[in-house]
C-alpha cells in the first residue's frame, strides 16, 4: 500500500480502496464541520476583531473562492489524476486555517478565509469523484449514503464543538483544529491515491476560467449586498447583475467554441444531468427556506436558548443520515432510482407542509417531528441525484461531471442566503408595523430596520430590557408587549419563508417525474481505459486463480 502506484486512470482497486475511502470520509468530515464550527464562534470573533459590518464576508469570501475553483479542479483531475489537486487543496486549506487563526483584524480574516476557500474547492469536488473511482454506480449508492451520513454527523458535532472550543480555549482554535485533520488527510491521500500518467494532452482553458471568475464575482457580490447594503433594484445592484450576466454570456459563447472547455456544453444536453441540476437547485432552495432560519424560530418564538436550538436541530440531521443510508441501499440492491425519487419528493412536500402549519403556540416536540420528516426526504433524494448523474456519463468524465454539479449547487447556496434573508426582513418589518401597540410606535422605525436575528440575542434583549426598566413598572409591561410583537412578527416572517419553501418542495416533487432513468451500471462501468487497471492492481481473485493454474511457484503465498 505504501508503494506509489502509477496508472493511466484514476481507478482505485484492491485493499487500497478501503484506505482511500477512509481518507475521503475524513476529509469530508472536517471540511464540512469547519463551517458549523466557525459559525458558532462568529459572535466571539466579531467582538474580538471589531468588525460586525464585515462579518458576512467571512463566509462570502470562503464560498466565492471555493465555488469558482470547483470546476477547474474537476476538469484537471480527469486528466492529471485526483492526487495532485487533492494534496494542493488540503495544503491550501491547512495554510488558510493557520493564517485565519493568526488574524488580528476582520480584513485579515476575510483574506485568509478566501485563501482557505481555494483549498476547499478541491475538498468539495475530489471526495465524490474519488468515491466514483472506487465503486461502480450500482455499489456507489450505499456509499453515497455513508457520505451523506458523514455530512450530517459533522453538522451535529460542529456547533457543540465550536462552542466548547471557543469557551474553553480561544476562537483561534476553531481554525487550528483543522491542522491535525489536514495533516492526517495529506498522508492518506499521498499513500492511497494513485499517481496518474497519461499520454493525453489537455489544453487548459485558462482564459475561460478567468472570464468565469470575472462574471461570477459581481453576481455573487450583488446577492451578498442585496437587501442589506443596497436595495434590490438600486443602480449598484442592477449594474452588478447585468454586468455579471453579460460576462457570463461571453463565457458561454467561448465554451461552445473551445476545444477543451472548462464546463462542457455536452453535459447540459443530457436530460439526466440537466434535470438533476434543476432538482438540485430546487432541493437547495427548499432546504434553505426551511432550515436556514429554523434556529431563529426555535429561539425567538419557542423560547429555547442557542444550545437548546442546536439540540432541536440534531434529530433532523439524524433523519438526513437515515434517509441517505436507506435510499443508497435501495439503489444498490435494485439498480433503480426513479420510483425512489418520487417517494422522496413526496416526503419533502409533506415535511415542508408540516412546517407551514407551525405558529406561535407550537411546541418544540412538534418542530422536531416536522424536521425529521423533511430530513428523511432531503437526505434520501440528494445522494440519489449524484449517483444518477455519475451513472449517465463515461467514467473518464467523472471529475468534470461531479465538479459541474457541485459548482451549480454552491452557487445556489450563495444566492439563497441573501434572498431568504431579505424575505424575512421585509415580512418582519411589515408585520411589526401593525403588531406594535400605539404606546410603542416610536420604536417602530428602529426595530423594523434591525436584523430579526440580532433582536433575539441575549445581549440585545438585555439591553432593551434595561432601557425599559428605567420606566418602572410600566416599563416591564411595555417590554413584554414589545417582545410579544417581535415574536408575532418573527413568526409571520418565517411563515413567509416556509411558504416559499413549500412552493420549491412542490416543484421538486413535480421535477422528479421528469428525471429519466437508466439502470445503474455495475463492473462494466469501468470497462475500457479503467478496465486494464483492474488486472494491474486487483490480484486477489482473478490473478491468484490464473497464477495457481499456471503452477508458477513465485505466485504462491
Amino acid at each position: 500500500m505504501a508503494q506509489e502506484a502509477v496508472q493511466t486512470s484514476n481507478r482505485i482497486t484492491g485493499s487500497r480502496k478501503w484506505w482511500a475511502l477512509a481518507t475521503v470520509l475524513l476529509t469530508m468530515f472536517f471540511s464540512s464541520m469547519d463551517q458549523t464550527v466557525v459559525s458558532t464562534a462568529m459572535p466571539t470573533i466579531i467582538g474580538a476583531l471589531k468588525g460586525f459590518n464585515l462579518y458576512a464576508w467571512v463566509f462570502t469570501a470562503y464560498m466565492m473562492a471555493s465555488a469558482v475553483t470547483v470546476p477547474i479542479y474537476g476538469k484537471l483531475s480527469d486528466v492529471f489524476g485526483r492526487k495532485p489537486f487533492y494534496l494542493f487543496g488540503l495544503v491550501m486549506f491547512g495554510v488558510g486555517s493557520a493564517i485565519s487563526g493568526q488574524a488580528h483584524s476582520m480584513m485579515e480574516l476575510i483574506w485568509a478565509r478566501a485563501f482557505q476557500g481555494i483549498g476547499a474547492g478541491a475538498m468539495m469536488s475530489m471526495p465524490r469523484a474519488t468515491v466514483g473511482d472506487i465503486f461502480d454506480p450500482k455499489e456507489r449508492g450505499k456509499w453515497m449514503g455513508v457520505m451523506g451520513a458523514v455530512f450530517g454527523l459533522s453538522s451535529i458535532i460542529g456547533p457543540t464543538l465550536g462552542g466548547w472550543i471557543t469557551d474553553s480555549f480561544s476562537w483561534r482554535w476553531v481554525f487550528y483544529i483543522n491542522l491535525p485533520f489536514a495533516a492526517l488527510a495529506i498522508v492518506g491521500v499521498f499513500v492511497t491515491l494513485p499517481t496518474v500518467r497519461t499520454d493525453h494532452r489537455v489544453k487548459v482553458d485558462w482564459p475561460g476560467s478567468v472570464i468565469l471568475i470575472i462574471g461570477l464575482i459581481p453576481i455573487l457580490l450583488g446577492f451578498t449586498w442585496a437587501g442589506s447594503k443596497y436595495a434590490w433594484g438600486s443602480p449598484m445592484e442592477l449594474t452588478l447583475f447585468i454586468g455579471g450576466l453579460i460576462i457570463l454570456a461571453l463565457f458561454i459563447l467561448r465554451e461552445r467554441r473551445a476545444a477543451d472547455p472548462l464546463l462542457a456544453p455536452v453535459l447540459f444536453k443530457n436530460r439526466i444531468f440537466s434535470t438533476s441540476l434543476i432538482l438540485g437547485v430546487l432541493i437547495g432552495m427548499t432546504m434553505f427556506g426551511s432550515i436556514m432560519f429554523l434556529p431563529v424560530y426555535v429561539q425567538g418564538v419557542i423560547g429555547l436558548n442557542a444550545q437548546g436550538s442546536g439540540w432541536v436541530m440534531a434529530p433532523m440531521m439524524i433523519s438526513f443520515i437515515v434517509g441517505s443510508i436507506v435510499s443508497g441501499q435501495i439503489m444498490s440492491r435494485t439498480g433503480r432510482y426513479r420510483v425512489l425519487a418520487w417517494v422522496s419528493g413526496a416526503v419533502i412536500v409533506v415535511g415542508a407542509f408540516l412546517l407551514n402549519q407551525m405558529n406561535i403556540n407550537t411546541s418544540w416536540h412538534t418542530v422536531v417531528i416536522n424536521m425529521i420528516v423533511l430530513g428523511l426526504g432531503i437526505g434520501s433524494l440528494m445522494p440519489m441525484m449524484n449517483v444518477a448523474v455519475q451513472n449517465a456519463f463515461p467514467y473518464k468524465m467523472m471529475g468534470t461531471v461531479n465538479s459541474t454539479q457541485q459548482f451549480v449547487g454552491s452557487l445556489g447556496g450563495v444566492i439563497a442566503s441573501p434572498i431568504f434573508g431579505s424575505i424575512l426582513s421585509k415580512a418582519f418589518a411589515s408585520k411589526l408595523a401593525t403588531s406594535l401597540p400605539s404606546s410603542l410606535k416610536q420604536y417602530q422605525g428602529q426595530l423594523s430596520k434591525a436584523n430579526p436575528q440580532q433582536l433575539l440575542t441575549p445581549q440585545a434583549q438585555q439591553k432593551m430590557s434595561g432601557q425599559f426598566a428605567k420606566l418602572g413598572s410600566a416599563g416591564h409591561r411595555l417590554y413584554a408587549e414589545l417582545m410579544s410583537a417581535v415574536k408575532e412578527s418573527l413568526t409571520y416572517g418565517i411563515h413567509h419563508l416556509f411558504a416559499v419553501s413549500l412552493v420549491f418542495a412542490i416543484l421538486t416533487f413535480i421535477g422528479t417525474f421528469f428525471l429519466p432513468e437508466t439502470k445503474l451500471k455495475g463492473r462494466e462501468y469501468f470497462s475500457g481505459e479503467a478496465g486494464k487497471e483492474r488486472d494491474a492492481h486487483e490480484p486477489e481473485a482473478h490473478e491468484s486463480k490464473r497464477r495457481r493454474q499456471d503452477g508458477n511457484p513465485q505466485w504462491q503465498e
